[in-house]
């Protein structure tokens, strides 16, 4: 049965007896074994996790920025398994924004660069305002042009969750994205994070060792034993 707390609507995400195996040397490591998941419409869902469960691997799957071994997975109702590499892409332009623990900005490009590239997938004439518009959201009006290695941690995270949310995405997977930044930056990102997500309405789904960051969203799961399990209010908050 998928963990899930909607039963009113059709999920935008859906996992059903997801599995993950890879080879290492001669053995053959399972990280995910009959994992179902289903994430509705305006929710929030935190993914919990010891170091090396497996949070990651599962973020990737369910953004089919990899392949499960096993086990059906769909995303905006297609499947994802019946798609290509290219044709997952295409079901993400626009539609999907991703948050990285190490940023993942460009370091040849400025803030505005990094932040229109999801914009040139589509390109508009709107384009170069609404990237400027979204880092003055995160409080990056001023430092446009500044490159990567010009910005502070927490100031480069501020450019990933502009770029993020710039093309309206509809969901946006979040991998630790406090994991780099001290307790007092990650705490502003945290803020940052979920006022874009209140103002762009979209679905959030994160893997974090947070439980500050975890307690914001509207679900919390954690991943033990390649399966996910439901976690009480008192457990995130401990």
């Amino acid at each position: 049965m998928s963990i899930s707390s909607r039963t009113d609507a059709s999920p935008i995400l859906h996992a059903d007896h997801l599995a993950k195996d890879v080879e290492s040397g001669e053995r053959r490591l399972t990280i995910l074994s009959d994992l179902s998941l289903s994430v509705f419409p305006a929710e929030s869902v935190a993914i919990l996790g010891q170091s090396g469960a497996g949070k990651s691997t599962l973020l990737g799957l369910l953004a089919g920025l990899d392949t499960p071994s096993g086990g059906e997975l769909s995303l905006f109702g297609q499947s994802l398994l019946a798609l290509d590499e290219d044709g997952r892409a295409s079901l993400r332009a626009g539609r999907v924004g991703f948050v990285f623990q190490n940023f993942q900005l460009l370091p040849t490009l400025t803030a505005l660069e990094n932040v229109l590239l999801p914009l040139e997938l589509s390109p508009s004439p709107g384009a170069e305002a609404q990237a400027r518009d979204w880092l003055t959201r995160v409080g990056l009006g001023e430092r446009l042009n500044h490159l990567p290695k010009q910005l502070s941690g927490g100031e480069q995270q501020r450019v990933a969750l502009a770029r993020a949310f710039v093309t309206g995405a509809e969901l946006v997977f979040a991998d630790e994205p406090t994991g780099n930044l001290d307790p007092v930056t990650g705490e502003r990102i945290i803020e940052a994070l979920f006022s874009l997500n209140r103002e762009a309405g979209t679905i959030l789904v994160l893997v974090t060792h947070d439980h500050a960051l975890a307690r914001r969203c509207d679900r919390c799961l954690r991943l033990e034993g390649g399966r996910l399990v439901e976690m009480a209010h008192d457990e995130v908050m401990a």
